[in-house]
């Protein structure tokens, strides 16, 4: 097996990603999952071929049907002709760290078709129902042709509401019998949502749920310019209600292009994974400054002592960095 982190003979994986490579995008996500330092000057190559695909966020409650639903809308927009990528995030294992990879199963009727993508990550302990790969698994799928990327989160419940900070648009999957009647009446899940679909609409209850749902809605003045979210009743199991949800989201997209709505949540979506990634690479620094100039554990050791207070220490360590970074600046050379 080759070693991700020896350079590749071949030259950059982003080179043959950019050409449609399906096997190269799935080195390169797996270049992602593990940090890999050779990982910036592959996204140097990539990120200026991003910014084209439409990214849906599907989130729910677990066993709610997320990757039923997305299996049938991966069909349903391959009929029209676009390219679909799938990212699931699945809970990480304990024992190995890698996803599960139960949502991608569901999915495999589309596995042999060269218009799909389908990728399982590991959520590896973050929270929010993503995982932190998800975002440069965008990346790559956008800037290997896919029009349509959908993003399925873990499953967690109440708290999965980072997912809408980097989609265009976000999908809240509700089913009757499952308490969702109760989260309707929660902040938090229940307002990211820009379409909800209330799966399962064959069961008890279903229509009652629609109802609080919209009564939750019309709580809002929505003005004409601003988009109202519509309730979509589906049986995903057996594909109705699919084709009435596939329309939302594109009337959706739609409408963000004509408002300008998605030029800002784009913006909105870079200042967020900008910042980010500074908060990856100090918190990294910090760690190996630790390590080589005082030892992190000789650090924790004075605190179980109480010869120090983790507030004065981390004080001390952020004015050595500044000390260290001013020096860096004035001798570049060093």
């Amino acid at each position: 097996m080759t070693n991700p982190s020896i350079p590749d003979p071949k030259g950059l994986l982003a080179d043959r990603v950019l050409a449609g490579n399906v096997q190269a995008a799935a080195r390169l996500i797996t270049l992602i999952e593990d940090d890999s330092p050779r990982l910036t000057a592959e996204l140097d190559v990539i990120y200026p071929h991003t910014g084209k695909a439409h990214i849906i966020g599907i989130t729910g409650s677990p066993g709610i049907g997320k990757s039923t639903t997305i299996n049938c809308l991966i069909e349903i927009l391959r009929g029209r002709g676009m390219k679909v990528g799938v990212i699931a995030i699945d809970p990480t294992s304990p024992f190995t760290g890698g996803a599960l990879l139960g949502d991608r199963i569901r999915m495999q009727q589309h596995s042999l078709d060269k218009g799909v993508f389908i990728r399982s990550l590991a959520s590896r302990g973050w929270s929010g129902g993503l995982a932190k790969a998800a975002i440069n698994a965008i990346h790559v799928m956008d800037a290997m042709g896919m029009n349509i990327i959908m993003v399925e989160t873990v499953g967690v419940g109440q708290s999965e509401v980072d997912v809408a900070r980097f989609v265009d648009t976000a999908v809240v999957l509700l089913s009757p019998g499952t308490g969702d009647e109760i989260q309707v009446a929660k902040a938090g899940i229940m307002e990211i949502a820009d379409i909800f679909a209330i799966n399962k609409a064959d069961k008890p209850g279903a229509k009652k749920l629609a109802v609080e749902v919209e009564a939750m809605l019309d709580m809002k003045t929505y003005p004409p310019a601003e988009w109202k979210p519509g309730i979509i009743l589906t049986e995903a199991i057996n594909g109705k209600g699919i084709p009435e949800l596939a329309d939302a989201i594109l009337k959706h997209r739609q409408f963000l292009i004509t408002s300008g709505l998605l030029e800002k949540r784009r913006k909105q979506r870079a200042k967020q994974e900008l910042i980010g990634a500074i908060e990856d690479s100090v918190r990294e620094h910090f760690y190996r400054m630790i390590e080589h100039d005082q030892g992190l554990d000789k650090l924790v050791d004075s605190f179980v002592r109480r010869k120090a207070n983790p507030r004065s220490t981390a004080l001390r360590v952020i004015h050595q960095f500044t000390r260290q970074f001013n020096g860096a600046r004035d001798n570049p050379e060093s």
